[in-house]
């Protein structure tokens, strides 16, 4: 018998599960509990994002629109008016929308106009100018700390500022792909994510083949599934390999970074979501990373947590440095998640944390807030959603919380490439 809910004004048909019998095997269980609700997720996708069960981003505003590009919106409507540029969707009693294309249009077009201001209105990075590629990790090996909610956030924001993103899924579990809409098993044939490019064997893949392009212009993701599992597998054959007597292949802690080398041309910003252990993927990450931003919860359990992590990367990469890793970070940062300003011993825990790290504890924390897995009933994020979705209140609070931790890391990218923030 069916049990029909609502989740976020769309009709849930689950059906209701008789009771399993004794005798079923463990593993037949788990399967069948696998297949039910992948089907189920597969119906909400077709549900949600029909008719191609795909994600695609709202439009925007003309006031959102031109805050993101920084003109005011008498000069977008002067450029409409004129047919310069990429022209918007004229919605009722007149107001102008813009996709996130149209905007990076505009950009384009600005920048051409005005080549004094080009980098105000493209912030790309400039490669002659000594600008890398900039690779960030977000890291933590404790689950439920914030590193997907920050990556993914972090990632959109930037594309929204112009920037050309890549977002790699480093998680088995593909948290970050869900976000994007993608659903491993139905999605993903093999061999499609990060693992692709990084693996041993002959069935290797030029990252740029696994590479996909978003809903988000200008942000493109590298999916995560369970087969990024193997790269744990394979590498302690592989330095058994090498202690045995076999050369050829690059070290693991290389590995990430060379695949990223050969499609950086294309990017300004990669941002990773590291797996919640520290493993030889993790590791590999860290050491392709140029900056890292480890995600606290501030709870007494966490912060012991975070301890052990730090002693142990710290050892495991003192023993990748003698192994000729270079690990060479532009920034390290600290990023309290979930944090609930009105929490007493929270906030103890905050002013702890600033007084033994100082200013490698960002700023600005990411306050705990409904409007977040609200937005992630329906695989969505705050970008996404439009203010109407929530109680202004609510929205405009994680808003503010929100674009304060990301453009303060925008800022410490800025610095990095010797710009003025």
């Amino acid at each position: 018998m069916p049990a029909i809910g609502k989740e976020n004004g769309v009709d849930a048909v689950v059906e209701r599960q008789e009771p399993e019998t004794q005798g079923m095997e463990t593993d037949r269980a788990i399967a069948r509990d696998a297949e039910l609700l992948s089907a189920q997720l597969q119906a909400m996708r077709d549900r949600l994002y029909s008719p191609a069960s795909r994600k695609m981003l709202r439009r925007f505003t003309s006031g959102e629109a031109a805050r993101l590009i920084g003109v005011s919106d008498g000069y977008l409507r002067q450029l409409s008016i004129a047919g310069e540029g990429p022209q918007p969707d004229t919605g009722a009693g007149g107001r102008r929308y813009y996709s996130l294309e149209d905007i990076n249009g505009l950009r384009r077009h600005l920048a051409e106009q005005n080549p004094a201001k080009a980098r105000h209105y493209l912030p790309r990075r400039d490669e002659a100018r000594g600008e890398h590629l900039q690779v960030l990790a977000v890291t933590n090996f404790k689950g439920g700390s914030g590193k997907t909610t920050t990556s993914v956030h972090l990632a959109q924001h930037l594309a929204l500022a112009g920037y050309r993103v890549l977002a790699i899924d480093l998680d088995p579990q593909a948290s970050l792909s869900a976000l994007f809409g993608y659903q491993p098993e139905l999605d993903l044939d093999g061999n499609d994510t990060l693992y692709a490019a990084i693996r041993y064997d002959g069935d290797s893949r030029p990252l740029a083949e696994v590479i996909r392009p978003t809903y988000f212009d200008g942000l493109d993701l590298v999916p995560g599934n369970l087969e990024l599992q193997e790269f744990e597998h394979t590498t302690p054959q592989m330095l058994a390999a090498r202690q045995d007597g076999a050369e050829g292949q690059a070290m693991f802690f290389a590995r990430v970074q060379a695949a990223l080398a050969t499609v950086a041309d294309r990017y300004d910003v990669v941002v990773m979501d590291c797996p919640p252990q520290l493993g030889f993927l993790t590791l590999s990450a860290l050491c392709a990373a140029t900056s890292v931003l480890v995600t606290i919860h501030p709870q007494m359990l966490d912060i012991a947590s975070m301890s052990q992590f730090l002693f142990m990367t710290s050892d495991l990469l003192s023993v990748v440095r003698q192994a000729g890793g270079a690990l060479n970070f532009d920034f390290m940062r600290y990023l309290v998640t979930r944090y609930e300003p009105n929490d007493g011993p929270q906030t103890q825990i905050v002013g702890f944390l600033r007084s033994l790290f100082g200013d490698r504890v960002l700023t600005a924390p990411l306050v705990k807030s409904t409007a977040f897995s609200d937005a992630g009933l329906t695989k969505q994020t705050l970008y996404e959603v439009s203010r109407e979705s929530f109680s202004r209140a609510t929205y405009d609070r994680a808003m503010e919380s929100l674009t304060a931790v990301n453009s303060e890391i925008e800022g410490l990218i800025m610095s990095a490439w010797n710009r003025p923030a």
